[in-house]
């Protein structure tokens, strides 16, 4: 047993080996994470923002925040790696070297007759026949009678004077990293290691293996049901009209499985009249169409329902027996929006492009939904103008319809017009025409200083050639480029009405918008600088070694590079086949997933001439372009979409067929 316990001593130290590997490297994560977030203070100060939930700072927040799961268990860990220490420390000071001096409590040069005192004194207190202890006897035989040998038997202190032990030379001792317990297999104990290993070698292996397989039928990577990709990809359509959006985005399994009570009939009735003026319904058929509506699978009654009450901002009217749902459908909204803006880019067509109408319609959900806005205050005569109706005006603090309509009638229509008005002349409008206090004044300059202004720079070129021919690789660079009142870079999303902190995301799309189609997609963020300046300067790196430019030309390029990125512009990469022979007058959208009013769009002529070289070939465009979203700027998990145009706004159908032409992806040319 003894032997057991020694060489089970090691156990302790094994385990805050192994603990150690992983949490301190988890921990110093988590810190250097907090104190990223803590020094970045990127979100809106207005009074609505003050008062969300969302970016309060009191006690028991900070408790909320700090009272997650991870938090919990590093804070265990490291109060067991602390107590593992101090349970070794003191073990090591329990299990003392081998000192007959110390052990019979002398001077190291004491006499024989001090030698014999002394083991005459311990005697009397830890020989078997004056104390029946069982340990006082074990220290007696053990220590005791050994310290006394080794300093008065002439070869026992010279085995201890030579090998520091009175039996002479010790063997090599080999420790096992394990409990006492598991070492002693007499009795239940061969029980338990065999329970052990069955449990740990096969059970848990095969428990996470049934886990994982049961997971991964049912959801993708991005938590997103299967059911759900198929059914979006089935009613996606190339015509999808912003209004039928909603209809394609509520049809996702992960809400068809919310549960419909029979509780919940009543409150949805009131919700549904809170709600009505937003489902479209034909009044010459009013009856009709609300038995219609009523007649859907109940989940999806309860999902349009819930998302209308949260874009008409009637939170506050939905039920507390509907209130979970509610969260559950606002917190997977704008995951399902992502894969919604996924299937309207997913290559269609025999060159690979997507459909541009219904990713414009997802874009206007996405804004919509972020900030709380209906889809019909988007609608508006003015074509030309880059927001519709009111809705960019509401994500303003303190705004309605009526406020738009006084603006409107001083020769304020867009929320570009009115940021373009001097400081003054808006305090001036919004005191005497809106009645506006000095407060909410405050307010609505917070806000249009967090509103970015966004510019792109794109240009279309075949790497090393002059001119683009038939079947080149083309690559697409577009310089996005944004600029606030504050100063900031990133920021935080002015978003009052949603639940979380949402992070900016912007569209960069290249495509034409004749052919409804896509050429380029890709999303970035402004978030993470130092990942922004690895992609460009390496991006400008390849590309002028590939013209073979001198190495000081490289230099400049890159450090060019480098300046713009940490001014507040991002380099978007993209590549894509070259068609035949003719000009396209392309389409360069920079589209916010979050903000109304500040979307851009710039035109884009591509002359393709006849092919008179060797082509790139398409498996080589491929790989190139496979190489070129793995250098490209950064993707966010986090995807949500809107679509606003620079001077014309884009023109949707309401039909749900498309041309022939259409379908087929055919992109019409004009030579």
């Amino acid at each position: 047993m003894a032997a057991s316990e020694e060489m089970s001593s090691l156990f302790p130290i094994f385990i805050l080996s192994v603990l150690g590997l992983f949490v301190v490297p988890w921990t110093i994560y988590r810190l250097a994470r907090a104190a990223r977030r803590q020094g970045r203070n990127l979100h809106c100060h207005c009074s609505l923002c003050a008062k969300s939930p969302k970016y309060q700072v009191s006690l028991w927040r900070k408790l909320g925040r700090f009272s997650t799961c991870s938090n919990i268990t590093l804070v265990f860990l490291w109060i067991l790696m602390i107590f593992l220490v101090y349970y070794i420390k003191l073990s090591a000071r329990e299990s003392q070297p081998f000192e007959p001096f110390s052990i019979l409590g002398l001077e190291p040069n004491a006499s024989d007759s001090e030698i014999k005192k002394a083991y005459r004194r311990l005697s009397v207190q830890y020989h078997p026949d004056k104390n029946p202890d069982p340990e006082a006897n074990a220290y007696f035989v053990d220590y005791i009678s050994k310290a006394y040998q080794a300093l008065t038997d002439p070869v026992a202190r010279e085995n201890f004077a030579k090998w520091g032990h009175p039996d002479g030379r010790q063997g090599l001792k080999m420790g096992i990293a394990l409990p006492w317990f598991l070492l002693n297999i007499n009795g239940a104990t061969g029980g338990i290691i065999l329970l052990g290993l069955v449990g740990c070698g096969i059970l848990l292996p095969l428990l996470i293996a049934v886990v994982y397989l049961s997971r991964s039928s049912k959801y993708t990577g991005n938590y997103i049901m299967h059911q759900t990709l198929s059914s979006y990809y089935y009613l996606m359509k190339p015509s999808l009209a912003p209004s039928k959006v909603m209809d394609v985005l509520i049809r996702a399994a992960e809400f068809v499985e919310i549960p419909v009570r029979r509780s919940d009939e009543e409150p949805l009735q009131k919700l549904f009249v809170v709600v009505r003026s937003e489902l479209n319904l034909d009044p010459k058929n009013l009856k009709q169409e609300q038995a219609k509506f009523w007649k859907q699978h109940p989940a999806l009654v309860k999902t349009e329902l819930l998302l209308l009450a949260h874009l008409t901002r009637s939170s506050a009217d939905v039920p507390a027996g509907l209130a979970s749902d509610f969260a559950r459908i606002i917190q997977l909204t704008p995951r399902l929006l992502e894969e919604l803006m996924k299937m309207a880019l997913a290559a269609r067509s025999a060159n690979g492009h997507g459909w541009l109408r219904p990713a414009l319609g997802v874009m206007d959900l996405s804004q919509s939904f972020f900030q709380a806005v209906t889809l019909n205050s988007r609608k508006g005569s003015d074509r030309a103008s880059l927001m519709e109706g009111s809705a960019a005006f509401m994500q303003l603090p303190h705004f309605d319809d009526s406020v738009h309509k006084k603006l409107t009638r001083k020769k304020v229509r867009t929320l570009q017009e009115f940021r373009d008005l001097k400081m003054d002349e808006r305090k001036e409008l919004l005191s005497t025409l809106a009645g506006f206090s000095q407060g909410q004044i405050v307010d609505v300059e917070e806000v249009l200083d967090m509103i970015p202004t966004v510019t792109i720079d794109v240009t279309c070129g075949t790497e090393g050639e002059e001119f683009v021919q038939e079947g080149d690789a083309v690559t697409m660079r577009a310089w996005i480029s944004v600029k606030r009142g504050n100063g900031l870079t990133a920021a935080y999303a002015h978003t009052p009405y949603y639940s979380n902190v949402k992070e900016e995301g912007f569209w960069v799309l290249l495509g034409d918008a004749s052919a409804n189609s896509v050429w380029v997609h890709k999303r970035i963020t402004f978030m993470d600088e130092a990942a922004a300046i690895s992609s460009a300067s390496k991006a400008a790196q390849e590309s002028l070694e590939g013209k073979g430019a001198e190495e000081s030309e490289v230099k400049k390029a890159v450090s060019e590079a480098v300046k713009r990125v940490k001014e507040g512009s991002r380099l978007v990469t993209g590549m894509f086949e070259a068609p035949e022979e003719g000009t396209y007058n392309l389409t360069a959208f920079c589209l916010s997933d979050c903000w109304l009013g500040c979307d851009k769009k710039v035109s884009v002529k591509l002359k393709v001439s006849k092919k008179v070289r060797p082509a790139v070939a398409t498996k080589a465009l491929s790989a190139a372009a496979d190489e070129a979203d793995e250098d490209g700027v950064e993707d966010e998990e986090e995807i949500d979409e809107e679509v606003v145009e620079d001077e014309s706004g884009s023109e949707y159908s309401e039909d749900e067929e498309d041309t022939k032409g259409e379908m087929n992806g055919e992109d019409p040319k004009h030579k």
